[in-house]
C-alpha cells in the first residue's frame, strides 16, 4: 500500500509511541515502571523514523526483492543527502532501536531524548520531502504546458510563402 503522505504517517508512529509511554508504561518519578511498553514505544518510534527516511532517500527502490535494508544503507544514503545527518541518525538508532527497543531503558530523560532524536529526523525528512514533492509538481506542470504547446502547434494550420494553408 502506497502512503499518501509518509511524513504524516511517521508523525503518527511517533505520536503512537508517546501514547504507549503515557498510557501504559506508568511513569513514577524519573523512571518508567514497565520495560515492555518502553521497548514497544522505542520500536514504534524507530519505525516512524524509517518511514520518514524511506520517503526521502528512495533506498527502498534500490533493494532487491525481499531483501532487508541494513542500517549502513540508511546511513550512506542520508550522508549523501546531508553531511551532518549521519550523526543524528546514529544517535536515533542507538537510543530508539537499541537502548529503548532492545534494552528497554526505563530512565525518563533517556526516553525523552530518544523521542527528540526521532522528531529531529522526521522534521528533516519533512523538509526534504516537501522539496522533492514540489519538484515533482513543477516537472508535471512543465510537461503539461509542453503538451499544450504541442497540441496548439498541431491544431494551428501551417502557411506557405504565398499565405495559403498547407
Amino acid at each position: 500500500m502506497e502512503l499518501t503522505n509518509p511524513i504524516q504517517e511517521a508523525e503518527r508512529y511517533l505520536s503512537n509511541a508517546r501514547e504507549i509511554l503515557s498510557e501504559k508504561a506508568e511513569k513514577e518519578g524519573d523512571y518508567y515502571n514497565d520495560c515492555k511498553y518502553v521497548k514497544m514505544a522505542g520500536h514504534t518510534a524507530w519505525c516512524g523514523v524509517l518511514v520518514a527516511l524511506d520517503s526521502v532517500l528512495g533506498i527502498q527502490e534500490k533493494k532487491k526483492h525481499r531483501q532487508r535494508l541494513e542500517f549502513k544503507d540508511y546511513q550512506e544514503a542520508i550522508g549523501k543527502a546531508d553531511k551532518k545527518m549521519p550523526r543524528f541518525l546514529l544517535n536515533a538508532y542507538d537510543s530508539l532501536h537499541k537502548t529503548l527497543g532492545y534494552d528497554g531503558n526505563l530512565n525518563y530523560l533517556v526516553v525523552q531524548g530518544a523521542l527528540k532524536d526521532a522528531q529531529l529526523i522526521i522534521h528533516w525528512a519533512a523538509k526534504h520531502y516537501k522539496a522533492s514533492w514540489n519538484l515533482e509538481i513543477l516537472k508535471s506542470e512543465i510537461l503539461k504546458s509542453e503538451i499544450k504547446v504541442e497540441r496548439r502547434r498541431q491544431k494551428t494550420p501551417s502557411y506557405n510563402k504565398r499565405g495559403q494553408t498547407m
